[in-house]
């Protein structure tokens, strides 16, 4: 853990700026293909429901796998390697064997479909790189293929005819280019990074590396706020599955405080209520809400 001094990693000219302004602003620095961006969704999770009032999130694309020679055979089997780690340890399945049957030959690509989904918006952005993620991790679909591209616009509820022009405009790699230079003004080195600002911009932040205890984030933001953050409870479960269509027993067993065998045990249930189906995976377990 870091601390940061404004001077040295500046923050953009938009800093707080729009309706939704709330104390704390968290720059979270990530990259479509990281598997520890993607083990991380657990932790996220909770903290937006528990203390979502006290902060936004501003997601800065850090470009760090795009830009990485990827062209090598022994770099695809070592990545393919830290993604079974990564799976196998965080219960956020990842299937490595797409590096050596199908390896992605162009990162770039995918940084760029990302900011030209979120030309339609901030939170249609957000659909469509956890889409990504999804396709990704579980599915072992190529996100440098225009048709996966293409499939996750479409499943994401994105205008894809609009999608497919932004991809090739240069509003789309303006943006890219503008999150590259955030993350070099920011000094960030590794992803995740999470780096943290109160209201004031002439205090300094507080920049984390890598992945965390969930305790650690809530203890940041209790330092950072001027009073103590109240927590607020999760939703009913069904609400919270028909929120996010599709999640891990690992999100739900963080945000409910429940084990995985207690979670598993719920959610059969209500795979037998027809509520849910099970999604097959790796590591972990996935569940999909029908909807009606």
């Amino acid at each position: 853990m870091k601390i940061v001094n404004n001077s040295s990693s500046p923050v953009p000219k938009d800093h707080f700026r729009g309706n939704d302004k709330k104390p704390i602003e968290i720059y979270m620095f990530i990259d479509p293909l990281c598997p520890e961006c993607w083990a991380l969704e657990p932790i996220l999770k909770k903290l937006k429901i528990e203390y979502g009032r006290y902060f936004s999130i501003k997601h800065v694309l850090s470009g760090r796998l795009a830009n990485l020679n990827l062209s090598k055979k022994k770099n695809y089997e070592n990545i393919a390697q830290v993604w079974e780690k990564t799976g196998s340890r965080s219960g956020m399945s990842c299937d490595g064997t797409l590096w050596l049957e199908n390896p992605i030959d162009n990162p770039y690509i995918v940084s760029i479909a990302i900011k030209a989904a979120e030309l339609q918006g901030r939170r249609a952005g957000l659909r469509f790189f956890r889409k990504i993620q999804e396709m990704l991790f579980l599915e072992k679909q190529n996100p440098s293929n225009l048709e996966v591209l293409k499939k996750c616009a479409d499943h994401s509820g994105l205008d894809v005819e609009e999608f497919m022009k932004d991809i090739h405009s240069d509003s789309a790699a303006k943006a890219f280019q503008c999150d590259l230079k955030i993350t070099s003004e920011m000094d960030v080195n590794e992803i995740p990074t999470l780096v943290f600002f109160n209201e004031n911009i002439e205090d300094e932040g507080i920049k984390i590396t890598g992945s965390y205890p969930y305790e650690v984030y809530v203890q940041i933001l209790e330092e950072m706020l001027s009073e103590s953050p109240e927590k607020s409870p999760p939703p009913p479960l069904e609400a919270f599955l028909k929120f996010f269509k599709l999640v891990a027993s690992k999100e739900i067993a963080v945000v409910y405080n429940m084990s995985i065998s207690q979670i598993e045990r719920e959610m059969k249930k209500l795979l037998l209520k027809q509520v849910v189906e099970q999604i097959p995976a790796k590591y972990g377990t996935f569940w999909r809400y029908i909807d009606e």
